[in-house]
């Protein structure tokens, strides 16, 4: 990470979001070093829930074995399938053996979904994610992952629009709350008009966020362009600094 585009962000966040909270990073390497290590899993758990601690301050690196979750070990790149009977699970289940997630009609659509979706193979043994004010030299991250309230993200969704023509810079991609953080910013990556996702609508993930709270995921490129035109945007005006009263209460 660029220090000086790291200290020019964190200024101009503080001015202009206030003490708002500062966003999460990801990215992948062979080797995390002094950075601990997420606990192994005893069953199912959601990666979502253990970034609270990342949001606080704490960095944390996951490999496959520590991720408790098949879907998000697809979604950040560690698997390239889902369990055998997945269709049911987000659809109707299976009447008598088990009971399935509702949120796709059926079966078939669910199978087709996931055959169109694409891999995308993690870049490293570990994920790592990291406050954004953590982050080192040697760093380079993939993207940035606010978990915001709605003035916040009023914010960062028309900053993400300020040099776009057609208005449509946010995506919000039905999907699971890791893989709006990840899968989506990751297969940004290769289009040369980033975009930023919307997310954090997985009835599963929500109870690991507050109930005003989602998240507002940028790819890197993307995110550097948003930075640069701040103090030409309407974040210079009354009209936000009205708005930045009411974050800051």
């Amino acid at each position: 990470m660029n220090l000086k585009f790291k200290n020019t962000f964190l200024q101009k966040w503080a001015a202009y979001f206030g003490d708002s909270e500062l966003p999460v990073t990801f990215f992948y390497t062979e080797d995390p070093g002094d950075i601990d290590r997420a606990n192994l899993p005893k069953g199912h758990n959601c990666i979502v829930c253990e970034l609270a601690i990342v949001r606080k301050g704490r960095p944390l690196a996951w490999n496959v074995q520590s991720i408790g979750c098949g879907g998000a070990r697809r979604y950040l790149g560690f698997a390239d399938t889902m369990r055998t009977d997945f269709e049911y699970f987000l659809s109707h289940g299976i009447p008598g053996k088990m009971e399935g997630e509702r949120y796709i009609k059926t079966p078939e659509m669910v199978k087709e979904i996931m055959t169109n979706m694409r891999c995308i193979p993690a870049r490293g043994k570990y994920i790592v994610f990291k406050r954004f004010d953590q982050l080192t030299p040697e760093e380079e991250p993939l993207a940035v992952i606010f978990f915001a309230k709605p003035d916040v993200l009023s914010g960062l969704f028309t900053l993400a629009n300020f040099d776009q023509l057609n208005g449509d810079a946010v995506i919000a991609p039905f999907g699971s709350g890791c893989g709006s953080i990840v899968y989506q910013t990751v297969v940004q990556q290769d289009n040369e008009n980033q975009k930023a996702v919307l997310g954090m609508f997985d009835a599963s993930a929500r109870p690991c966020v507050p109930r005003d709270t989602l998240s507002f995921a940028i790819p890197m490129k993307k995110f550097e362009t948003m930075v640069g035109n701040m103090d030409e945007s309407f974040l210079i005006t009354e009209t936000w600094a009205t708005v930045k009263k009411r974050i800051e209460i």
